[in-house]
């Protein structure tokens, strides 16, 4: 099994791969551990090494899940997937679950250095239909549009239909219950 999962930010692309790659025993890449200067979010590494990495996870794994809202690589690693599978939720319910978000310490020194950086996160989230970059819904479509292979989109904020689909069920309402955040 090989997946894209893809999305914007806020839309459960972590709590699905996480869950995938937990049940299946798949290999697991958040695109941000790649993306970013190591232990500085928002300061990009040189595209060259960022695409490199990701060449290099997928020959080192025969079965992964990837994850991201980064086209460009959602693109490179869509040509070696088995399914894509696109998380359009709706921004508000992207916005929703950023506000529950728990700290994320691959990614943030400290709680309060993540919670530095919630502002700018809402309002990036809230421009994914009005931004034109990679990243944004209007290249997410166009590239699930364009994909000739197996692929899904979500468009419900609940996770619950794919959590079935792949067995995850278990994982997902555990990542995504009361107590949790996403």
């Amino acid at each position: 099994m090989r997946l894209v999962v893809f999305g914007n930010s806020g839309s459960g692309k972590s709590t699905l791969s996480r869950a995938l790659a937990s049940t299946h025993a798949l290999a697991h890449l958040d695109l941000d551990s790649i993306v970013w200067e190591p232990g500085r979010i928002a300061v990009a590494r040189a595209a060259e090494a960022v695409q490199a990495d990701l060449q290099a996870f997928m020959d080192a794994h025969a079965a992964w899940v990837i994850e991201g809202c980064y086209g460009e690589l959602v693109a490179i690693a869509a040509q070696r997937a088995d399914e894509l599978v696109f998380l359009n939720p709706g921004v508000e319910a992207c916005l929703v679950h950023n506000r529950r978000r728990a700290w994320e310490p691959h990614k943030y020194a400290s709680r309060a250095e993540q919670d530095s950086m919630f502002d700018a996160l809402q309002a990036w989230v809230a421009a994914y239909a009005t931004r034109e970059d990679a990243w944004s819904l209007r290249a997410h479509r166009a590239l699930f549009d364009a994909h000739a292979g197996c692929k899904i989109e979500q468009t419900g904020a609940s996770l619950e239909a794919l959590a079935t689909r792949w067995d995850v069920q278990r994982a997902v309402m555990h990542a995504t219950g009361p107590d949790a955040a996403d």
